[in-house]
């Protein structure tokens, strides 16, 4: 088995690669077009700033080739800012256009909650999810973001299946059909982690 890490210049390529060598699979770092559409199954690791991202997406040529392959049925999971990209847009670079595969804006969390949002924090279960099997709320994953996408109230939204709370109620975990994202990090999250990434891998065999 072979993943393909969209590589933009700004992500954290080399954890993620580190991550899955730890699972015993193999992965190789694409930033070019012609690599993107060439791959069976992607991962968008994303640190830093929202508009870096996006800036970098469109100055590569990335992003018609990044949704042509999710629309196409490929295994996707996208990581902190790779969950974010997958918005309309962010107040973090509100001047810029996300890839709008979900409706709603991303956010700043509120101020009355210790920005950023970094450290161990559990999750909220929604309902049932390929990607979290054999995980549980008392499981702790890594989050380090000051941004993020709140979620509408079922049954409006069925794509958010688990929820973290800091400050407010957002996002922490994202399925729907082959697109899978995450807020958090999971390949700094342990045992825990390492299982979320079984879990993809495994549902993108």
């Amino acid at each position: 088995m072979n993943v393909t890490l969209l590589d933009y210049g700004a992500g954290n390529v080399s954890s993620v690669r580190r991550a899955l060598q730890r699972l015993g699979v193999a992965s190789e770092g694409a930033s070019k077009r012609e690599q993107i559409l060439a791959a069976e199954k992607l991962i968008l690791p994303g640190v830093g700033h929202y508009g870096a991202l996006i800036r970098a997406l469109d100055e590569h040529g990335l992003r018609e080739a990044l949704l042509e392959k999710i629309n196409a049925g490929t295994p996707f999971l996208g990581i902190c800012l790779g969950l974010q990209a997958l918005f309309e847009t962010s107040e973090e670079a509100a001047e810029l256009t996300g890839l709008g595969i979900f409706c709603g804006r991303v956010s700043m969390l509120p101020r009355i909650a210790k920005l950023p949002h970094m450290g161990w924090n559990t999750l909220q279960m929604r309902r049932e999810s390929s990607l979290l099997a054999g995980i549980s709320g008392s499981d702790y994953f890594y989050f380090a973001h000051s941004y993020a996408a709140t979620p509408s109230p079922p049954p409006l939204d069925d794509s958010t299946v688990a929820t973290t709370m800091h400050g407010q109620e957002f996002i922490a975990v994202l399925e729907q059909k082959n697109i899978y994202a995450v807020q958090f990090h999971p390949e700094k999250s342990g045992e825990p982690g390492a299982r979320l990434l079984s879990n993809f891998l495994r549902l993108a065999a």
